[in-house]
């Protein structure tokens, strides 16, 4: 018999099972010789599964135990880490170099107002040892200033007027519009028709508040509010609603005479012929010429017809006309209420700025003063306002013509909110009774920042002068040494002024006839 070859297959096959026997044999040989080395807990380890478990249940617990161990260094890192940060908040001399080398991170200094303003909320357990909490408002407002885009000066004169938290409630508002507000001309229509009408043209609305039984704010508009059919008519006027708080502070009766001393663009003089009911006679001023023509084209919309229209500068009223029963002066300001319809106020009103509206308000004022006679049955009222939050333009001339003119005094305005005006401000001391004045601010009353006080003329007399200075009677010296602006920086105002009025009246030519013979 030939033997069978064997296939590849077969080779393979029995050289594997060669190699297995070869390696059992080596094993059990190598066991053997071990035997004797080994101790018998390893073996009876090999031997034993529950011993398995045992060692791999050990594992574990050893395994969570450095996991916990791991995060409780990592929590520890982290508070020191925020402990760092919150003490260390303030830059170096050296980093404030490349900041100002470098563009600005906005976000770097928002986070740093936020640790700042947590800093001085809790400065005792917070500060940074060193460091004043002069440094840190000194940080804080030169960060401010380059977060929203205000000059360090006009942003450190607004920082104080509140504390460090509503400060930045303050800037933040800023940066939002106010809503806009329409009031209801009830010379022509009642609100309630007014809003019905609105509403069916697709206008969102609702009352502006229970202070107003005339406004309306407005949410949404599928049509141009400044174009309606109604707006066309004269049914309401576009008008902010922290506007209409002077006027009714003034509040205005029938068949007086009034005078509006700075009126245009006619927001408030068309208000005041309103409640006036279109009787008595309102003098509607303003110095500019050019702002006059879009007050003209409201009265004739708004059918007003108890308005006389005239273009002087209000220092000159106490000479020109007086006699008023009241008075309404929304003064010319810096602007600081309104920001956030006019952001160029935040780099373009400087110191000198605010000294020149300072004296041309405490002017306007006394103008103002002069104009109303104290003798009035139903008035002797004088309101002053300005769109501006800052004390310089606001307490700062109450407080000033309260010296000056022993015969005026300020009473109640009537409105039923807003703050309380400053009766002290960083160690400087006003009339007690300025805490009757009113403040308004966006962030606390969603309405642009306003400031209105109001004045009762109680005699025409001024310290001891026998003179009526309310009726058509030039101002003599000695009653302008005794009311007018005594120190120089005043006096170089005054010149200033008058220099001017003098360039606007050389400008006309004097009118000569010519005859022929």
């Amino acid at each position: 018999m030939q033997k069978k070859r064997k296939t590849a297959k077969d080779l393979i096959s029995s050289s594997e099972s060669e190699n297995e026997l070869g390696f059992e044999e080596l094993v059990s040989e190598e066991e053997s010789e071990m035997g004797d080395v080994l101790p018998d807990a390893f073996e009876s380890f090999d031997s034993d599964e529950d011993g398995k478990e045992h060692f791999e249940s050990e594992s574990e617990e050893e395994e969570e135990i450095s996991d916990n161990e791991k995060e409780k260094l990592n929590q520890e890192e982290i508070q020191t880490n925020i402990l760092q940060t919150e003490t260390k908040i303030l830059p170096s001399g050296q980093e404030i170099e490349k900041d100002m080398q470098l563009a600005p991170d906005l976000q770097l200094v928002q986070t740093r107002i936020q640790q700042i303003v947590n800093v001085l909320n809790n400065f005792s357990q917070l500060k940074e040892e060193g460091k004043s909490r002069v440094d840190y408002v000194e940080q804080l407002i030169e960060d401010i200033a380059l977060y929203y885009g205000y000059s360090k000066y006009l942003c450190e004169m607004l920082f104080h007027l509140f504390p460090v938290s509503e400060a930045i409630e303050f800037f933040e508002a800023n940066e939002v519009p106010r809503p806009v507000t329409i009031r209801t001309n009830t010379l022509k229509t009642r609100r309630r028709d007014l809003a019905q009408a609105l509403i069916n043209r697709g206008v969102n609305l609702d009352p502006l508040g229970e202070w107003s039984n005339v406004g309306l704010q407005i949410y949404e508009s599928n049509v141009p509010i400044g174009a309606t059919p109604e707006y066309m008519q004269g049914h309401y006027m576009l008008q902010a609603a922290a506007s209409m708080l002077p006027v009714m502070a003034l509040e205005p009766k029938e068949n007086e005479r009034i005078l509006d001393m700075c009126a245009a663009p006619g927001g408030k003089t068309t208000y005041i012929a309103q409640m006036m009911k279109n009787t008595g006679c309102l003098f509607a001023n303003d110095v500019n010429k050019d702002r006059l023509k879009g007050l003209v084209a409201n009265v004739h919309r708004l059918g007003i017809r108890n308005v006389v229209v005239c273009n002087y500068d209000g220092h000159q009223f106490p000479k020109v006309i007086g006699g008023f029963d009241r008075v309404l002066l929304d003064a010319p300001c810096s602007g600081t209420g309104v920001i956030s319809k006019d952001p160029s106020v935040k780099i373009n009103k400087t110191e000198k700025d605010f000294q020149y509206l300072q004296h041309l308000q405490k002017e306007l004022i006394l103008a103002a003063i002069d104009s109303v006679d104290a003798n009035s049955k139903t008035g002797g009222i004088i309101v002053y306002s300005t769109c501006s939050v800052t004390i310089e333009e606001n307490e700062g001339v109450i407080d000033y013509i309260l010296k000056k003119r022993p015969n005026v005094k300020l009473i109640p305005t009537g409105l039923s909110f807003g703050k309380e005006g400053f009766t002290s401000f960083r160690g400087k001391k006003f009339h007690p009774s300025l805490n009757l004045t009113r403040r308004y601010y966006p962030h606390t009353h969603n309405m642009d920042g306003f400031f209105v006080a109001k004045l009762k003329k109680v005699s025409n007399k001024v310290a001891g002068v026998s003179e009526n200075i309310s009726k058509k009677v030039k101002l003599d010296e000695s009653v302008e040494e005794d009311v007018g602006f005594n120190s120089d920086e005043d006096k170089v105002y005054i010149e200033k002024s008058k220099k001017k009025n003098t360039k606007k009246n050389t400008k006309r030519k004097p009118f000569k006839k010519s005859f022929k013979k």
